[in-house]
């Protein structure tokens, strides 16, 4: 059974957007994050798109977060980051790992 995707808008401490995703990113559900990152107004700043609680991204999560490269940094956790290197989104977009990610 796959554990439903959540996204929170909001801000980081320094008022910067921020964009949490939890649970899992799969072909049925990509477009979401992919609205959902479209919803929040290009900036200076770049949009960070925090996947740390996320547990599960396939290639069509991987298509949305290749798509918007160009307005987006990320925090991952230590099961993505593999998954981000190997990709080559990590030469793309900063990338930063937390150890502990938030609980869900």
């Amino acid at each position: 059974m796959t554990t439903a995707l959540v996204l929170t808008p909001g801000h980081g401490p320094g008022g910067f957007p921020v964009l949490r995703a939890a649970g899992e990113i799969d072909l049925a559900n990509a477009h979401e994050l992919a609205a959902a990152i479209d919803r929040i107004p290009e900036s200076d700043t770049p949009l960070t798109v925090d996947v740390s609680a996320v547990e599960y991204l396939d290639s069509a999560g991987l298509t949305v977060l290749f798509a918007r490269a160009h307005r987006i940094r990320l925090i991952t956790n230590p099961l993505l980051s593999p998954l981000l290197t190997v990709s080559g989104l990590s030469q793309l977009v900063s990338v930063r790992e937390v150890i502990d990610p938030p609980p869900n």
